[in-house]
């Protein structure tokens, strides 16, 4: 098993108990526990866990990534704010791509007030939409990935290489001048470089907590981005890094 794999495995397991053993993870995975020893090393310069005898915690300290129900339920005022401002740029008779995530869903409960084209691969985004007459509705098929509501697959990928779509909205669980933009799922990964290369103008919605964090897998760079929609807590320094990238910059009133 690849590194990646194991890593993906401990917080997936993390998140799910908030401790993990040593012994257990070496058992399961069937490697040594030196092996996961230094796996947990990485992962906690990476600031994804603590180490403690034995094995290790999922950290809990402010600033730190949550587990993913905590991650998409918190900052709700937040998420509908950057919401609002992503529907300004949505102009009628749009095709929009429109990636699962909790702010993504806030953007589609405000749909519905002019005709545009949605197109989607995540369940929850299509069962929101449903009923919405004034909403175009296409959903990518595949195999819904645990823990989570997108379908991911081979019909999706070759559907989605047929397709062009004025603009794509899409989240993301770390956002770092550094490392670029980061997700914990090498799949979720792989997806999400594919529908940034279907758009014609590529829009990041992610609120001020997101930034400066890393996760497993990186999957762009900010110079494959147009745009950020995020919230004004977000340091202004890292504002001025990301304009040096060419990257628009849109702050959402809370």
């Amino acid at each position: 098993m690849l590194s990646m794999e194991r890593y993906q495995t401990i917080i997936s397991e993390l998140e799910k108990y908030k401790i993990v053993k040593v012994t257990q993870l070496a058992n399961n995975l069937g490697v040594t526990e030196k092996t996961i020893r230094i796996d947990l090393e990485s992962l906690e310069k990476r600031g994804l866990l603590k180490r403690v005898h034995g094995g290790a915690i999922l950290l809990e300290a402010e600033g730190k990534l949550l587990p993913i129900d905590e991650r998409q339920s918190a900052h709700n005022e937040t998420k509908r704010a950057i919401a609002k401002e992503a529907i300004k740029l949505i102009k009628p008779n749009d095709t929009i791509l429109m990636d699962g995530g909790s702010t993504t869903k806030e953007i589609c409960k405000m749909l519905g007030d002019f005709p545009v084209s949605i197109i989607t691969n995540d369940l929850k985004i299509a069962n929101m939409l449903d009923g919405k007459d004034n909403v175009q509705l296409i959903v990518l098929g595949g195999t819904r990935i645990p823990k989570s509501s997108s379908l991911i697959g081979a019909q999706a990928t070759e559907l989605l290489k047929q397709l062009r779509v004025n603009r794509l909205f899409f989240g993301t669980t770390g956002v770092s001048i550094t490392h670029g933009l980061t997700v914990f799922n090498s799949l979720h990964a792989d997806w999400k470089k594919q529908i940034i290369k279907s758009a014609d103008h590529v829009t990041l919605v992610a609120d001020s907590s997101k930034f400066e964090k890393v996760a497993l897998v990186r999957f762009a760079s900010f110079t494959e981005i147009d745009e950020i929609i995020t919230d004004s807590h977000l340091n202004e320094q890292l504002k001025e890094k990301m304009n040096n990238y060419n990257v628009s910059v849109k702050i959402a009133s809370i």
